[in-house]
């Protein structure tokens, strides 16, 4: 598939992804599927049994590559900004642990809820929400997606929400979800736009988003990180919303929508004349290329997911995942 790319002087060469919590997802045939001429018809993305089966198939995937450190093992099954930080997690792993994660455990997911829309045209997608035995109380939500008959499902964002934090959705007498558009405007932030004003936001402020840990105090700890002694960090926020990278949004019961959406930072730290960057840790060095002496430039993928409310209103960060996907030392 597809992925965004964009050749600034910041990219770094290595197209990988780190991160602390990261899954992989499915490959699920189209046997059995609802879908006859998606591109027309307004039907189910899928049923409820293969949603089903895709969680199980996903989980598999996941314990396979996290037990062996091998990306091959769920290279077909992640997609966006998923496969970008569960990929770079992996190859770090690997090149600290060639003979697998001596620390794995595996991953179980349980009381899950499907939320699967009616909707016609590509992408096809649905909405896992599962309780799992990594990530304390949280909700893991991961939406898995497809663009065609001939492709599988594979999962493009995964995010990790408070208990209590995942809204009712909007369904009709048959349980089925409804998707919201990319272009929608009766909502505070069109859901496209959602990365981009997020990216401004952090450079400059505003009052589009409610303060939290993914925004404000972000912002806070950022500015507070800028300049430290004998060293300055500058940080440059970019969108990402084309292709596998594209935004995705489910109406709420309340007229509202939850959108997922992903964004790329980078970090770069100069240290001052006669003084040194300090060495990251293994897992980062893995990822890295060139020599770290004054300076040290992180990329990061990061996928959200946002309460975008109906009418006026401010957009709630409800969860962020981010993973370092490649570095660069000078």
């Amino acid at each position: 598939m597809s992925r965004d790319r964009d050749p600034r002087s910041l990219r770094r060469p290595a197209r990988s992804a780190l991160i602390a919590t990261s899954v992989t997802a499915l490959s699920l045939t189209a046997s059995g599927c609802v879908v006859v001429h998606g591109e027309r018809e307004i039907l189910p993305s899928t049923t409820r049994a293969e949603a089903a089966k895709a969680l199980q198939e996903f989980t598999a995937a996941y314990n396979e590559a996290d037990k062996a450190y091998d990306g091959t093992l769920d290279a077909d099954h992640t997609t966006g900004a998923l496969a970008d930080i569960d990929s770079a997690r992996l190859k770090a792993g690997k090149a600290n642990n060639p003979d697998g994660n001596p620390n794995h455990t595996p991953l179980t997911l349980t009381d899950a809820k499907f939320t699967i829309p009616k909707k016609a045209g590509w992408p096809r997608w649905f909405v896992a929400d599962a309780a799992g035995n990594k990530g304390g109380t949280a909700r893991w939500l991961l939406v898995f997606t497809r663009s065609s008959l001939d492709d599988p499902f594979q999962v493009a964002y995964l995010t990790l929400v408070a208990p209590g934090k995942v809204p009712q959705f909007k369904k009709d007498a048959d349980g089925w979800a409804e998707s919201v558009p990319v272009n929608s405007t009766d909502l505070a932030t069109d859901p496209g736009d959602l990365s981009r004003t997020y990216t401004t936001y952090l450079k400059d402020g505003g009052e589009t988003f409610t303060d939290g840990p993914h925004t404000s105090q972000w912002r806070a700890l950022r500015q507070k990180n800028s300049k430290k002694p004998g060293m300055v960090t500058q940080y440059i926020d970019e969108p990402l919303t084309n292709g596998d990278y594209a935004p995705l949004a489910l109406r709420t019961a309340d007229g509202g929508a939850l959108v997922f959406f992903t964004t790329r930072h980078f970090e770069k730290q100069t240290a001052h004349a006669g003084t040194s960057v300090p060495t990251p840790n293994k897992d980062v060095l893995a990822l890295t290329k060139g020599e770290i002496k004054q300076s040290f430039t992180m990329e990061f993928v990061s996928n959200e997911v946002a309460l975008d409310p109906k009418g006026q209103g401010k957009v709630t960060i409800l969860g962020r995942i981010q993973g370092l996907t490649s570095a660069e030392g000078s």
